[in-house]
């Protein structure tokens, strides 16, 4: 239409998931986000609702984003499952370590935030991390662990994989993380073996 502005709607998001993932969503404000999409505030409203629905729009953006990555990792588990898990946190690992986004991860930042965000929000949250935790199970279980050990594991690495979000937030260098990383993949290792 004449006279209509139009804009890239994924560069947007993007713009605003990354100002949300840098500063975090009460620290936010909606001068914030029309400053880095680019856009005013009526078109923000028009075209992705209040500061609520875009957060949502961001944090779904996210999830499947680095959700993609994290099945594309774990798609060899149950030939190799050792490389799997490994090449899962490397997805993690990668994302740390890429100067284009800040530190950290969104969703492990909004759950921290729960008991300060509506609840639609903190339960996406909830949501993005379960289904990590069932991510993990299903490769663990193609594995051939036990469906508890499958369970508990899977338990485990998600909040390893979590941990290291927090962890480089706070400076932890590559080293530090990868040490974490090893000492999860040590204890995977000998689980498996005891099951050949």
């Amino acid at each position: 239409m004449a006279g209509k502005k139009q804009f890239d709607v994924g560069v947007a998001l993007d713009a605003a998931m990354v100002q949300f993932w840098r500063a975090g969503y009460a620290d936010t404000s909606l001068d914030d986000l029309s400053r880095t999409t680019g856009l005013n505030r009526s078109s923000i409203y028009s075209s992705f609702g209040d500061k609520d629905s875009l957060y949502l729009r961001c944090l779904d953006r996210y999830a499947a984003r680095y959700g993609s990555r994290y099945d594309q990792a774990l798609s060899c588990a149950s030939e190799e499952p050792l490389r799997a898990i490994r090449a899962f946190f490397e997805v993690t690992l990668q994302r740390i370590a890429d100067p284009a986004v800040p530190d950290g991860c969104l969703i492990a930042q909004t759950a921290m935030a729960a008991p300060a965000l509506s609840p639609t929000i903190a339960a996406r949250a909830i949501e993005v991390l379960h289904f990590q935790h069932a991510r993990l199970r299903t490769a663990l279980s193609a594995a051939r662990l036990t469906e508890g050990d499958a369970d508990d594991f899977a338990l485990h690495l998600a909040a390893v994989n979590q941990s290291l979000a927090v962890m480089s937030r706070s400076g932890a260098s590559q080293k530090q993380l990868r040490t974490v990383i090893e000492i999860s993949m040590g204890a995977l290792s000998r689980a498996l073996h005891a099951r050949s």
